[in-house]
C-alpha cells in the first residue's frame, strides 16, 4: 500500500482540495488528514500552514467552514488540515462519553498514561511524523507555519514554543492559553498525563512563553463575546506571559465575536497574511 491513500480530490481556487489516509506509527492506528494545495504547488513547492482543530472536530470542519482557500490560492500557501486525536475501533475513548476527553480531543499531548499511551502521541505526529510525510508525498517545501483554534490554538502555540525553528510564525483563535488552570485542560492533562502537575507545564503556552522569549512572531484573535472566555481560555495569562518574557505577541480582542467558526472566518484572511510575510519570500 502506498504511503498515502487519496480519499477525495476537489478543484478549489485553481488549487486541489484533498483528504488523505495512512497508517500512522506514531498513533498506531489509520489517520485521515486534508490538504489543500494552491494553483503554485502545480509549478514548484510551496509553504504550509498546518491547522489544529479543536475539541469534537475532525480534518474536515476547517475545510469546509473557514473559507481559507481563496487567500491560500491568492499567496501560494497549502494548508494541512489533521484530525484532532487518533480515531478507530481499539483506540480507548473517555469512559463516559464526554466530548472533551478521548476521541476528538486528543489536547495534541503525548500521552504516558494507559490506557492511552499507545495511541495517544498526537504531540509526535504533528510535529514530525505528518509533516516527514506529507513534505515527502507532496509539492511541499520544509518551511511551515502553524494555528489552530481553541483546543487547537492551544495546541499550536504550544508546539511552535516548543519547536525552535520549525516554524515561521504561530497565530491562533480563542487558544486555550492556560490549560493548567481550567476545567478543559486540567481533566485532558490530568487523564493522558498523570496527576503529577510538574508534568502538564510542557503543555501549557503561558508557563512556556513565560519561561523564555518566543523565537516567533505570534498573533492571537479572541472574541470578548466567547461564552468559553473566562472559564476555559484565560488569554490574559498568555498576555502577562509575553511581557514577562519579552515576547512579540499581538493579541487582538474582538468585540461582539464568539467561539463559531463564523469568528475564524472572519478574520482567517488576517491570519493567512499574517502568516504570508513569514512564510514566503519578501520582494
Amino acid at each position: 500500500m502506498p504511503a498515502l491513500e487519496k480519499i477525495s480530490d476537489q478543484r478549489l481556487f485553481g488549487g486541489r482540495q484533498m483528504r488523505f489516509a495512512h497508517d500512522s506509527k506514531v498513533l498506531n492506528c489509520r489517520m485521515q488528514f486534508s490538504v489543500y494545495l494552491p494553483p503554485q504547488a502545480g509549478q514548484k513547492d510551496v509553504p504550509a500552514l498546518y491547522w489544529l482543530s479543536g475539541l469534537t472536530c475532525t480534518d474536515e470542519n476547517f475545510s469546509a467552514k473557514a473559507g481559507a482557500q481563496r487567500v491560500a490560492a491568492e499567496l501560494g500557501i497549502a494548508l494541512v488540515i489533521p484530525d484532532t486525536s487518533p480515531r478507530g475501533d481499539q483506540v480507548p475513548d473517555d469512559p463516559e462519553g464526554a466530548y472533551d476527553f478521548g476521541l476528538g480531543a486528543g489536547f495534541y499531548v503525548n500521552a504516558t498514561e494507559a490506557p492511552f499511551a499507545s495511541h495517544y502521541q498526537m504531540y509526535d505526529y504533528i510535529a514530525k511524523e505528518l509533516p516527514a510525510l506529507v513534505e515527502a508525498e507532496l509539492p511541499l517545501s520544509t518551511r511551515r507555519s502553524i494555528s489552530g483554534h481553541s483546543m487547537g490554538g492551544h495546541g499550536a502555540l504550544v508546539m511552535a514554543l516548543r519547536e525552535s525553528g520549525r516554524y515561521c510564525s504561530v497565530s491562533a483563535f480563542a487558544p486555550i492559553s492556560n490549560p493548567i488552570h481550567c476545567p478543559w485542560g486540567q481533566k485532558a492533562l490530568t487523564g493522558y498525563l498523570g496527576k503529577d502537575e510538574s508534568h502538564w507545564q510542557n503543555y501549557d503556552a503561558s508557563v512556556l512563553l513565560a519561561r523564555r522569549k518566543a523565537e516567533l512572531p505570534i498573533l492571537v484573535d479572541q472574541g470578548d463575546a466567547d461564552q468559553f472566555l473566562a472559564e476555559q481560555l484565560k488569554p490574559e495569562a498568555l498576555q502577562a506571559a509575553s511581557q514577562s518574557s519579552g515576547s512579540e505577541l499581538e493579541l487582538r480582542i474582538q468585540p461582539g465575536y464568539d467561539h463559531s467558526y463564523y469568528f475564524i472566518a472572519s478574520f482567517i484572511e488576517d491570519h493567512l497574511r499574517f502568516h504570508g510575510r513569514y512564510l514566503l519570500p519578501q520582494s
